[in-house]
């Protein structure tokens, strides 16, 4: 026999703060970017792995199909990103995003055997506001976004500003895309 608690009365904001663990917020927003990895994979039909040591890539997508013309399997690198310096939602056809040239210097290779794409996720400043369980669904606020660097020059002395498109929301449907274009010899 399950048991279920009554839902808090008014909003998520409204409710009594839960006891949060003391691991930095940075490591929680690594986490939870990596959460959102493995469910946008797992929707689109791919594998992940993840190079050790990462070497300035987090992780390694594979996508199969009968469909692919370079291969049945192909493979995309990903470095993840997530920041809340950026609103949520944020205006505009691109936000910026600062990256450390030597980064930018491995993502921006335009001659590569296996393609790479950067994803970035924006995240509310207020922990509570990211996520929200219910036996309907689950909600991670807020997105990542993706951007392919290849060519993309280094401007600043030890970071540059990249423009990421808000078009380029990082969902299964946009990685299923990717890895069709990756599949018939294309770049993301």
């Amino acid at each position: 026999m399950a048991l279920t608690l009554p839902e808090p009365e008014g909003s998520p904001s409204d409710w009594a703060a839960p006891l949060r663990g003391d691991l930095a917020t940075t490591a929680c927003m690594e986490t939870l970017q990596v959460g959102y990895l493995h469910a946008v994979a797992a929707a689109a039909g791919c594998s992940l792995s993840q190079p050790f040591p990462d070497n300035g890539i987090d992780w390694h997508l594979s996508h199969g199909s009968a469909a692919h013309a370079a291969d049945d399997e192909v493979t995309i690198k990903v470095q993840l990103k997530a920041t809340q310096q950026t609103a949520p939602c944020p205006a505009g056809p691109y936000f910026s995003f600062t990256l450390d040239n030597d980064h930018l210097r491995k993502l921006a290779r335009s001659r590569v055997a296996v393609h790479r794409i950067l994803v970035v996720m924006l995240l509310p400043r207020s922990v509570d506001d990211w996520l929200l369980a219910r036996p309907d669904r689950l909600e991670l606020r807020h997105c990542c976004y993706w951007v392919n660097l290849a060519g993309h020059p280094v401007t600043g002395k030890r970071r540059t500003n990249v423009r990421i498109p808000t078009e380029r929301v990082f969902d299964d449907r946009a990685l299923c895309a990717i890895m069709a274009r990756v599949g018939a010899g294309g770049s993301p």
